[in-house]
């Protein structure tokens, strides 16, 4: 961090504050796409569907502040969510304890499970292998964008770029999926500069499937 924003512990959980804008994760806010009839319409959900598999595993392995994997779950995936930025991964723990203990939100958290640390060495080694695997890393083009909200400029400060993206898919390709999904802008570039086997594009993003 530059030192303008800190942590904040609040009423209503950790937060991150530079004095005018305030990031705090908050899945209760997710509940209306996760109702009936809103989540099947999910891009994500729809990449993620692996047919013949109804729990499927999916590890998030750039978890960010975790609402990809809250649709996921919520659509009945385990997901194990990995987040190597510290800062973000407080805000991220804490938002998951609160999840657990609110009965709207408790059993979508119930299957979501939380690692600290880099997921490019965790990937290889995970057993039993996912069925999925989600990547959505920051590239530059990002920050650049008008689409991000002021607020969200506070955790934009604490992300990398990818800075090895072949050795991020590499990494997602070791653990043996059935399929990997990248989250991209929708005119973003591809990952690694691999063509995927299929997209799901909406307008503001797209959802390139790899199937090994």
């Amino acid at each position: 961090m530059d030192g303008t924003a800190k942590l904040v512990s609040t009423p209503k959980g950790l937060s991150l504050s530079d004095g005018k804008n305030t990031v705090r994760g908050d899945f209760t806010r997710l509940l209306p796409r996760v109702r009936r009839g809103n989540l099947s319409r999910e891009l994500l959900v729809r990449a993620v569907k692996v047919k013949g598999i109804g729990e499927p595993l999916v590890v998030d392995a750039t978890a960010g502040l975790g609402e990809d994997s809250f649709l996921l779950a919520a659509a009945g995936c385990r997901v194990l969510l990995f987040e190597y930025d510290p800062v973000i991964f407080a805000l991220l723990s804490d938002a998951l304890e609160r999840a657990k203990r609110d009965p709207e939100t408790a059993p979508i958290a119930s299957r979501m499970t939380l690692f600290p640390g880099d997921s490019i060495p965790a990937l290889p080694t995970l057993t039993p292998p996912p069925d999925v695997v989600l990547l959505d890393p920051m590239f530059p083009e990002r920050t650049k964008s008008a689409l991000v909200k002021k607020k969200f400029q506070l955790l934009h400060q604490l992300e990398r770029p990818c800075e090895n993206e072949a050795a991020l898919f590499d990494a997602a390709l070791a653990a043996h999926p059935k399929r990997v999904v990248i989250k991209r802008p929708a005119k973003g570039p591809y990952l690694a500069g691999v063509k995927p086997s299929y997209s799901l594009s909406g307008s503001a993003v797209r959802f390139d499937c790899v199937v090994p």
